[in-house]
């Protein structure tokens, strides 16, 4: 694990998180495709492919996000941030494996929490909160206080990539395209 960001199993319950099935999946593919990605929907209790945790975790392969209806939009939009954060080569070979350093994956988190304000169904108030409840841990011990306090350098990441513009709203750019 790397400092500042790591995964550690959270007290507050996992199963309050909200997924596939509390989304509006008209917005939620809108959103997708601005990313050039198809969101690809397997049935309740299939594996899903590309799945690099396993369970109900997204999976991805090439442009293809893949979830089934339990899958936590914590985990999609990760995934989906995964596939604009990464460069053209990793993309054009994607398969499960996102890969990326330590400040490539801040940037992840942060561009997620970006995107989820942008669906009215999850807003990045909840957002932070699922982060939380998943068990995603930030140096300043929670998603919240990361975000506010603790960004920049994942910001300034985005930025000069092109991902986000000035303010850190989301372009729909994709890493080495613009």
């Amino acid at each position: 694990m790397t400092p500042g960001l790591l995964q550690a199993q959270s007290s507050l319950s996992r199963s309050d998180v909200m997924r596939l099935t509390d989304a509006c999946r008209g917005e939620l593919a809108g959103l997708l495709s601005r990313l050039d990605l198809r969101l690809e929907h397997v049935a309740a209790g299939r594996t899903i492919e590309g799945s690099y945790w396993g369970d109900e975790e997204a999976g991805l392969i090439g442009r293809r996000l893949i979830a089934r209806p339990d899958t936590p939009l914590h985990s999609i939009l990760h995934e989906a941030c995964h596939y604009a954060c990464m460069d053209e080569a990793r993309r054009n070979g994607l398969h499960t494996d996102a890969g990326g350093g330590y400040l490539e994956e801040c940037a992840v988190c942060y561009l997620q929490i970006k995107l989820a304000d942008l669906l009215p169904s999850l807003g990045a108030s909840r957002m932070m909160e699922d982060m939380d409840r998943w068990g995603y841990t930030f140096r300043l011990g929670s998603t919240r206080a990361w975000f506010e306090n603790d960004a920049d350098d994942a910001l300034a990441w985005l930025q000069e990539r092109g991902l986000v513009d000035h303010r850190g709203n989301p372009t729909f750019q994709l890493r080495g395209t613009a």
